[in-house]
């Protein structure tokens, strides 16, 4: 039981220092005109004063409540490593036993694991959410288990407590680590890229650690290839992509002897394989309002080097005008079809037909470029149907259809076959557009040798036919008023987008490829995904780092494209087969946040220690003793650690007596105003 005095004053304090100034100036004139009651009257002034102030004394039923010592005990990923784990289980339980034994004190554990997506150790978030579930007022103590790596020290909370870190390791402990300095995430086909990397050792490093170490490169999973270099040295790595898309490198270190983990040895870099420039010839037999369509497509895109001709006259054509009124230069026929052929990834001819301007032996070279891994497109008009037709060409023997001399003209709406649903080229564009599209006006009849007709028109007749001729790309559309969908009529259609993954499909980029296996990483997930024209595929196989093969069933998520999700056991480099398939990928990076710094380390934690009149020891050293130490006071010290009392308390019941009743009041000053009358009635 305590008890005090308070004061809840009638009027405001101001009111009541006014009051007193005027009782004290009519006693000091009393006194200074001699009146016999001047004592008397001041003390009753003085009474009603205080009785105004409203004293009362307050007593208070306290319960005392026990200081709270919270411990953090860090067991990420990083305190896994060498003899941390068992050294931090052996500190935490020995400190718990004694922490419990003080009188008057309760433990608080919290146990830290690793961040969610490799965001590293948590540890002042988690102190943070520890505190505020406790009241601060009882706080006597922190105590953090860790080896002092932690990611999220801008969220540091405000102690009000002494705070001390305990390290764990060991001063022997060493670690090599394989960094990447300077990694691009693209690269140009065929054309050297530099990555830079460093090799990098940290902690008591041994003499027979510190020569030449081996660094092994591997691209997608092929032949390693191995150099030496020298721990604590930038080296620069050349690396040549070989295909578009992604593209897997693999770099490793062996691991060493004494070194506290291996995990941060290797490191993988993905990057995506781009064309410098891809150079387009578009010839047009004829000016048409598809021509501009074709040009303002290929045009939109940066990347792409146009060369366009459009044959306005025939060589045999004489209408008397000057040549020199009909063009600038002369048709470089020579130049572009027999010394610069394989310098072009696509020719398109847009409704060409034979006028004596290309000879024989030009489009015979047109055929051998789409052999040897050319891409040729087709966009056919009446002139495909003619006795002139381009298919009446040595080209015929890479063409997927042949015409039939018959030419539809009315009105008909594409539609993308079956088989175009589950190709890339022309999947999903009903979905991404809507069914609703506009109509074409004239389609060629072709009859089709070989290919996948992927869109049809005038009675289910192929319209869009693709094929593969030897290492090449061919494609056939029979029509040329794809333009009718870029003006607008009936409400238009995908043309731009149908054009875009055609021109791409031909030039070969990864993600237009009938038949794929590709995968993308989710954190420690994987979602793997085989692409098809057929009806069904088999299983999957992953095989982890380790070796160990998982086989996993494929399923049909929407038409030519089967899903699987398989979560990986460990972070490294997968394999993955389905058949004559096969791909690679890195899942989780090669050296997680954990992996980094792996040397402890109380550095970054010490002006949030100090602040605090903490300490930093290393568990190494031996466990520190405990004591009590007043706020404010140094609160660690030569083996030992301090935690400062709260004294906190629960008030249970609280009572307030009136020192001055008001009857009391009026009576002492009556008699007191009686009084210093009798006194001057008797002067």
């Amino acid at each position: 039981m305590t008890g005090q005095i308070i004061f809840d004053p009638l009027l405001p304090w101001a009111v009541l220092g006014l009051l007193a100034v005027l009782t004290a100036a009519g006693v000091v004139l009393a006194l200074w005109l001699g009146l016999a009651g001047w004592l008397w009257r001041g003390l009753a002034g003085v009474v009603i004063l205080a009785a105004l102030t409203g004293p009362s004394l307050r007593q208070e039923d306290r319960a005392p409540l026990t200081d709270i010592v919270l411990m953090v005990e860090d067991r990420s990923a990083s305190q896994r490593l060498g003899a941390r784990a068992e050294q931090t289980e052996r500190a935490a339980q020995a400190l718990a036993s004694r922490i419990e034994s003080r009188p008057n004190t309760e433990l608080r554990r919290v146990e830290l694991g690793d961040g969610a997506e490799d965001s590293g150790t948590l540890l002042m978030t988690a102190l943070s959410e520890a505190l505020a579930e406790e009241p601060r007022g009882r706080i006597s103590g922190v105590i953090l288990l860790s080896d002092g790596r932690l990611h999220d020290l801008d969220q540091l909370p405000s102690v009000p407590a002494p705070m001390h870190l305990l390290l764990t390791g060991t001063p022997q402990d060493w670690d090599r680590r394989l960094i990447v300095r300077n990694a691009p995430a693209f690269g140009i086909i065929d054309e050297e890229v530099t990555l830079t990397l460093e090799v990098e050792d940290s902690g008591a490093v041994p003499e027979d650690a510190r020569d030449l170490a081996d660094l092994t490169m591997s691209l997608d999973g092929g032949d390693p290839v191995t150099v030496q270099v020298r721990p604590g040295e930038q080296i620069a790595v050349p690396v040549t992509l070989t295909h578009g898309g992604r593209n897997v490198i693999q770099f490793s270190t062996p691991e060493q002897e004494g070194e506290l983990t291996e995990r941060n040895n290797s490191a993988i870099v993905q990057m995506n394989g781009v064309r410098d420039r891809l150079r387009v010839l578009l010839v047009s037999g004829e000016p048409h309002p598809g021509g501009r369509t074709w040009r303002n497509l290929l045009k939109s895109d940066s990347s792409v080097d146009l060369v366009h001709f459009t044959i306005l006259r025939p060589p045999a054509k004489q209408d008397g005008v000057p040549v020199s009124e009909l063009s600038l230069i002369a048709f470089p026929t020579r130049e572009l079809f027999l010394e610069k052929i394989e310098d072009f990834d696509l020719i398109i001819f847009d409704r060409y037909k034979r006028r004596g301007i290309l000879p024989t032996l030009y489009i015979d070279n047109v055929r051998q470029y789409v052999e040897n891994g050319g891409a040729v497109l087709i966009a056919a008009g009446p002139d495909f149907a003619s006795a002139d037709s381009i298919y009446r060409s040595p080209l015929a023997e890479v063409l997927p259809a042949r015409p039939t001399a018959r030419v539809f003209e009315q009105g008909y709406v594409p539609l993308v076959t079956d088989l175009g649903h589950r190709h890339p080229v022309t999947a999903g564009l009903e979905d991404e557009w809507g069914a609703d599209w506009g109509r074409w006006m004239r389609q060629i009849e072709v009859t089709p040798e070989r290919g996948q007709v992927v869109m049809s028109g005038v009675d289910e007749s192929p319209l869009l036919v693709l094929d593969r001729v030897g290492e090449g790309r061919v494609a056939l559309l029979a029509s040329d008023h794809a333009w009718l969908w870029t003006r607008g009529y009936e409400g238009g259609g995908p043309q731009l987008e149908l054009l875009r993954r055609l021109a791409h499909w031909m030039m070969k980029e990864p993600e237009l490829e009938e038949e794929a296996l590709t995968a993308e990483a989710q954190g420690q997930d994987m979602v793997i995904t085989r692409r098809t024209l057929a009806e069904g595929v088999g299983s999957v196989t992953v095989t982890a780092p380790d070796g160990t093969e998982t086989e996993l069933p494929l399923e049909e998520v929407s038409p030519g494209r089967f899903e699987a999700r398989f979560t990986g056991p460990e972070i490294g480099l997968y394999r993955l087969t389905a058949g004559e398939l096969s791909s690679v990928i890195g899942l989780g990076p090669a050296a997680p946040r954990e992996f980094e710094e792996t040397i402890a380390d109380g550095t970054a934690l010490e002006p949030a220690v100090d602040a605090t009149r903490g300490g930093i020891m290393a568990l190494s050293d031996g466990l520190p003793g405990l004591r009590d130490v007043r706020p404010g006071r140094p609160a660690a010290g030569r083996g030992w650690i301090g935690f400062s009392p709260r004294e906190a308390y629960e008030t249970r019941n609280v009572n307030q007596i009136p020192l001055l009743p008001a009857w009391l009041v009026l009576l002492v000053a009556a008699l007191l105003i009686l009084a210093g009358w009798i006194r001057e009635g008797r002067r």
